[in-house]
């Protein structure tokens, strides 16, 4: 089994930085994609960032230059540096992964944290 667990989510001004942090643990063999995604009220859930061994970062057109997605592969955890935030970033952000659970399964599985609310206002 495993397990995605997020934190940093809170209440910021506009302007002002949050760190996300997702820990993933249990059964990990191995993690293609770290990522984050985020859903505000009525909209669709969006792809935030992605980072991967394999491939460049990628952010969503919003929040280029203003976020940045990192990861310490040897702990498992990722993180989203959230600087010069704006009330259009409020939203219920996620951490996932793409990650395979064995050695002999080449099969690779989507996992999601829980979520944490994120909002900017003033």
């Amino acid at each position: 089994q495993v397990q995605l667990v997020e934190s940093g989510g809170g209440l910021v001004q506009p302007g002002g930085s949050l760190r996300l942090s997702c820990a993933a643990s249990g059964n990990i063999f191995s993690i293609a994609v770290m990522g984050w995604y985020r859903q505000a009220p009525g909209k669709e859930r969006e792809l935030v960032a992605t980072i991967a061994t394999a491939a460049p970062t990628n952010y969503a057109d919003s929040v280029k230059g203003r976020f940045t997605i990192s990861r310490d592969s040897a702990k498992n955890r990722w993180y989203l540096q959230m600087n010069s935030l704006k009330p259009e970033d409020t939203a219920v952000y996620y951490c996932n992964a793409d990650l395979t659970t064995s050695p002999t399964r080449a099969t690779m599985n989507r996992y999601w944290g829980q979520g944490t609310q994120v909002t900017v206002s003033s």
